[in-house]
């Protein structure tokens, strides 16, 4: 079987969780690979962070440009028209790498997806999809792309979701990341919301919130 290529930082000790972060448009997976250093939470001993590098595609809000992407974006209203066949076919990647994490001997429930921006979108799909129980969801300034289309499973909707979002985003409004707390609050998950002054990025104060939030997960 093929998969993404990733960039994967090992454990001090044998792993037992993992954590699968997804990059945004335009990057790759170093992008927060960098960020494991200032990651300190109890378990980070026996964690297997994994940081897979998008394909590369035209993308057609940038005149066609060809650059790392997840899924095309067709229109930058506040709805993110995308291609939801090829967001679709990335969850289906990050699925694969589920999957090996097993075959390494992590169970699925110490399993934790992450993304930022498309990365996020993309694990929306992954994680409310999945058909076995996950150990968390983290989405970073991002939107539910696939909200109409998604076919949730109720493995997972006990899954501890944590979505955070600047307020000064002006590449995904927070808007969105409002609506998609909201949905899913409705549709019954556990799902906590937390805004930062901040713009398309991260913040240090954020990086607290996350340490914090991998330790109870994980």
């Amino acid at each position: 079987m093929t998969y993404l290529p990733c960039v994967e930082i090992e454990p001090k000790q044998q792993a037992d969780s993992a954590v699968i972060w997804l990059h945004g448009l335009g990057a790759d997976g170093h992008d927060f690979a960098s960020l494991v250093p200032q990651l300190d939470f109890p378990k980070k001993i026996s964690t297997r962070f994994i940081f897979p590098h998008a394909p590369s595609m035209p993308v057609t809000i940038n005149g066609g440009y060809v650059m790392p992407a997840w899924y095309d974006i067709l229109e930058m209203t506040i709805d993110r028209k995308v291609d939801v066949m090829q967001l679709e076919k990335s969850a289906a990647e990050v699925v694969k790498l589920i999957a090996r994490e097993k075959e390494r001997g992590v169970t699925s429930d110490r399993i934790v997806l992450a993304g930022f921006s498309q990365g996020g979108a993309v694990v929306y799909q992954a994680a409310l999809s999945h058909p076995e129980p996950l150990g968390g969801l983290l989405v970073l300034s991002s939107y539910f792309a696939t909200q109409e289309t998604l076919q949730a499973h109720s493995a997972n909707q006990q899954l501890p979701i944590l979505i955070q979002h600047g307020t000064q985003d002006n590449v995904v409004p927070e808007a969105l990341g409002q609506r998609a707390f909201q949905l899913l609050r409705e549709r019954g998950y556990r799902v906590d919301y937390q805004k930062y002054p901040m713009a398309h990025t991260l913040c240090v104060p954020q990086l607290d919130d996350i340490n914090r939030w991998f330790g109870r997960v994980l």
